[in-house]
């Protein structure tokens, strides 16, 4: 499997930069009427050449600015949609691949028990901290479990992603330590360490229906989409669309557990927690992924 370059190790120190730029083109692009991607405009309004910004692009997703355009655009989310109409009727082991699946991160999971949640974290001793990711700064939450919580931090509000995270389990006690996550942080986010021998250990807290639909947003692969409709439809409550719905919005445990493979019916990118722009950045990410593998 063939990464982006960006992904070598003594690099990962710089993706909350590369990042910001990349958001401000995702913006760019976002406006409507730009579909036809013009790679001049683009680097201006970014203060850029147009080879630094294709150099951008294909260090950050192995991607050229208009190949990743297209990967985010409302037609493309829609050809997914038509090519993964059943793959939530297609099951799997959680930690074993699938030839379909060689681009995914491998994991496995637990829920914690039922009194834990009730109890809203008592009990539970969460190491944390915050690590270089290819879509910001990342913070990570880990129990002795597994890792629990993955929120995103925009440039002056790393508090307020801990605090998101932390807020749904107010009586557990947390510890900060940025080393311990680290390592965790560089197989969360380097495809080149993506192991199935090795799979990244989650744990969910949340309400039974919670966790089947987290469980079930696993079984998107990496460059696929889902809705909420077709993931209600796959538990047996075809009329559970909106529940769904809030359940993948409180999804504690981004990028691993895929709530971004989620859209609308029509094609279009609804609401992510950590901001559409952050959504288009990660779904286009993934599509660098599988179409450089």
């Amino acid at each position: 499997m063939s990464a982006p370059a960006f992904l070598a190790e003594p690099q990962l120190e710089r993706q909350p930069d590369a990042y910001g730029t990349i958001s401000k083109a995702i913006e760019y692009l976002s406006v409507p009427g730009r579909e036809e991607v013009d790679i001049a405009g683009l680097a201006h309004a970014l203060s850029m050449s147009e080879r630094q910004l294709v150099d951008l692009f294909r260090r950050w997703c192995g991607l050229t600015p208009k190949s990743f355009a297209q990967a985010v655009a409302l037609n493309q989310a829609r050809k997914l949609l038509r090519e993964n109409m059943s793959v939530l009727d297609t099951t799997y082991e959680v930690g074993l691949s699938a030839p379909s699946r060689l681009h995914d991160l491998f994991v496995t999971y637990d829920a914690v028990p039922p009194g834990i949640y009730r109890a809203r974290g008592a009990g539970l001793e969460f190491t944390w901290g915050y690590a270089p990711s290819p879509f910001g700064l990342a913070v990570i939450m880990m129990t002795q479990y597994g890792v629990a919580g993955i929120s995103f931090a925009d440039p002056g509000k790393e508090d307020y992603a801990f605090e998101d995270l932390a807020s749904r389990w107010p009586n557990a006690e947390y510890r900060r330590d940025d080393a311990a996550v680290a390592p965790v942080a560089a197989r969360i986010f380097d495809p080149n360490r993506w192991d199935p021998e090795r799979p990244v250990r989650l744990v969910m807290i949340g309400s039974d229906f919670e966790v089947k639909v987290w469980e079930t947003l696993l079984k998107i692969p990496t460059g696929g989409a889902s809705t909420y409709g077709a993931i209600a439809k796959s538990l047996g409550r075809p009329s559970a669309a909106r529940a769904v719905g809030r359940a993948v919005g409180r999804n504690p445990i981004s990028f691993v557990v895929p709530c971004h493979r989620v859209i609308g019916s029509d094609g279009k990118l609804t609401g992510y927690h950590w901001g559409l722009v952050r959504k288009r950045a990660i779904m286009g990410w993934e599509a660098g992924l599988v179409s450089g593998a």
